[in-house]
């Protein structure tokens, strides 16, 4: 799956991109037909600890579905919006397999 990062006003180090990217690639297991993916990884201004927000936004056939988690970190955030999309994914599918 071709997958695009964006780093908003801050420079995300390689580690980061490649924990986020097989992260990502791992969602492929559910659900094949994947076109392609953004991600934005971005500092959030909210009060507190969890100031930290990844979104994922796919691409699929006939649709697009999209995540969006805060965390203290964006390794936390990541695995939070892997795992909801997870979820979308395994609904779509199951929506697809219905018609």
């Amino acid at each position: 799956m071709k997958l695009q990062m964006h780093s908003i006003h801050f420079e995300a180090d390689q580690q980061l991109a490649d924990f986020v990217q097989q992260k990502v690639d791992k969602l492929e297991t559910f659900y094949d037909r994947i076109v392609e993916g953004e991600v934005f990884l971005k500092h959030n201004n909210k009060e507190g600890i969890a100031n930290k927000t990844v979104e994922i936004k796919l691409f699929v056939p006939g649709s697009t579905l999209f995540s969006q988690e805060d965390a203290p970190s964006f390794e936390a955030a990541a695995d939070a919006a892997v795992e909801a999309m997870r979820r979308q994914l395994k609904r779509f599918k199951e929506k697809q397999m219905a018609h």
